[in-house]
């Protein structure tokens, strides 16, 4: 079994970079045998929030984040307590936010 990690940290519209690894990462989830990790980081923890309202033009990078998970990908974010509107959360293949982890 083949693990990758993808760290990102832009944010989720104004750049490709995001959008770009969560593209990688959904490929490489398809295949058998591959584990793929995200780690979400300052900007791009907005990727991971629901309902977002996306620029006309752009994809909606929670639905790809959710694709990912929902493949076996798992997903870590790091949000500062006080960021409004977004919380830390851990994600299994049930989800995007499905077990929080204030920890």
């Amino acid at each position: 079994m083949s693990e990758t990690l993808f760290v990102l940290n832009d944010a989720p519209y104004g750049t490709e970079r995001s959008y770009n690894g969560l593209r990688l990462a959904g490929s490489l989830a398809k295949r058998d045998g591959e584990q793929v990790w995200l780690f979400l980081i300052g900007d791009a923890v907005a990727c991971a929030k629901a309902g977002q309202k996306v620029p006309e033009g752009y994809y909606n990078l929670e639905l790809m984040l959710r694709s990912v998970t929902r493949r076996g990908g798992s997903s870590e974010s790091a949000a500062p307590a006080w960021t409004p509107g977004v919380s830390a959360t851990r994600s299994s293949s049930t989800g995007v936010g499905a077990q929080p982890s204030m920890s």
